[in-house]
């Protein structure tokens, strides 16, 4: 499979991988969340070449993840704020970051934490079920065909 083609993968990974699977869009996306808006901010934070940039801001502006939106009129300037189909991707983003903090953070810990407004305590991502509100870890999962699969594409996979 190439690069190129990930987007046309009966596998929703796959296509989700085609919007946000390289490193300086899941970086730009970091930004985002911490309300970084502005293309110059953006490099600034990231030290991100101004082409690469304004690749990764374009492609998720055509992906709906971030909306280009005006805030200065002379000249016309455009900062990127996160579309609700961007805010979606706050669980991954902060999982990935609970992951690196687990696996990477070194002796002295996290370099950031995250604070839940509502009652005021740090907090780790959990996966839970959407249905009985279980913790989910991967050993606890059974994969099957959804309605999308292709008749057999998935057998082989999936057999035990």
């Amino acid at each position: 499979m190439k690069w190129q083609d990930l987007s046309q993968e009966n596998c929703s990974l796959a296509r989700a991988l085609s919007v946000v699977g390289d490193r300086w869009t899941l970086l730009v996306l970091r930004e985002a969340f911490l309300r970084v808006r502005r293309f110059e901010e953006f490099q600034a934070r990231l030290g991100i070449a101004r082409r690469v940039l304004t690749e990764r801001l374009v492609h998720l502006v055509e992906a709906g993840v971030l909306q280009k939106v005006p805030y200065q009129d002379a000249p016309v300037r455009h900062e990127y704020r996160l579309t609700e189909k961007g805010l979606g991707l706050y669980p991954v983003v902060i999982s990935l970051v609970h992951w690196g903090d687990e696996h990477y953070a070194g002796r002295k810990g996290p370099p950031l934490l995250h604070r839940h407004k509502a009652c005021g305590h740090d907090f780790r991502s959990v996966l839970t079920c959407s249905e009985c509100g279980e913790a989910v870890a991967a050993r606890d999962v059974e994969p099957h065909p959804g309605p999308g699969a292709l008749k057999g594409e998935w057998d082989d996979r999936l057999a035990d």
